[in-house]
């Protein structure tokens, strides 16, 4: 049976400076890392306001990019599996909301691209058009290393069932999300998503946001998270900035998904789902 480990949420106070977000990301990074965790996980868009209109000036082409380099050099330096949360990534002509994911030698274990785009127009008089500055990903992201499986996804992906669960068929124990729910959809929706998606595929799920700013154009609700395979909530931060930390443990999921097991009960003879 795989051990246990400790994962840390760094869920930062976004500025509109990117340097400022860099060297606090990195701090909190080191903080997290030298709490004993294994995996550490920033919030979506953590370089930069979540603004759509702005998203091409804070963009960053890979390798070379400051933020990129910045999450490279931490990852070996601390010897850890860093999901960086997401940014803006330039790539030709197209901007992407993208999460670069690191390991503890400093090499790029994955790159997923925000699949679902947020383009939405909410009661109240939230709008909100990723796809205006934004182009989306095409691909599913599956992490094997050498302590867990993890599926990744940003923010919107959350909220489509089908895409949660084609991770875990493929693997994933637990599902990490760096997002940037706002004060009308978190409220609502945010543990309600993250305990649903866990009890529905029996795994972790782990769910990043930026820490609270009221005078922010967009209000992000906070609250990172992690539930278990059971569906319960383990660990939850507040609105301010804050690392909150939670153990992974294998025995849960193993003892949840023999108890209850869900996923061998699948009527694979009536229905079926799998990736084009």
């Amino acid at each position: 049976m795989k051990e246990p480990f400790k994962i840390g949420i760094c869920q930062m106070q976004v500025d509109d400076c990117k340097e400022k977000n860099i060297i606090k990301a990195r701090s909190m990074i080191r903080e997290a890392a030298a709490g004993g965790c294994k995996i550490v996980v920033l919030p979506e868009m953590f370089n930069c306001p979540y603004i759509s209109s702005i998203f091409p000036e804070y963009a960053e082409s890979c390798p070379d990019g400051k933020t990129i380099i910045m999450l490279r050099e931490a990852a070996l330096e601390e010897k850890i599996y860093l999901i960086g949360g997401s940014i803006p990534e330039l790539a030709g002509d197209t901007t992407y909301n993208t999460s670069f994911v690191f390991g503890p030698r400093g090499e790029m274990l994955a790159r997923h691209r925000k699949l679902h785009l947020f383009d939405v127009e909410l009661a109240g008089g939230l709008t909100f058009k990723e796809s205006q500055t934004l182009g989306p990903g095409k691909d599913i992201t599956v992490v094997k290393t050498g302590i867990c499986t993890f599926g990744l996804a940003i923010c919107y992906d959350i909220r489509f069932p089908e895409l949660s669960r084609l991770m875990t068929l493929m693997g994933a124990e637990l599902i990490i999300v760096p997002a940037a729910f706002n004060m009308t959809t978190g409220p609502a929706h945010w543990e309600l998503l993250f305990r649903t998606r866990a009890l529905d595929n029996q795994v972790f799920t782990v769910g990043a946001a930026p820490a609270r700013n009221e005078n922010a154009a967009y209000v992000s609700y906070g609250n990172s998270l992690i539930a278990d395979p059971w569906g319960k909530i383990i660990v939850q931060a507040g609105e301010k900035e804050t690392i909150i930390y939670g153990d992974i443990d294998f025995q849960l999921l193993n003892s949840v998904r023999q108890e209850l097991p869900l996923l061998k009960h699948r009527r694979a003879d009536l229905y079926e789902l799998k990736p084009l």
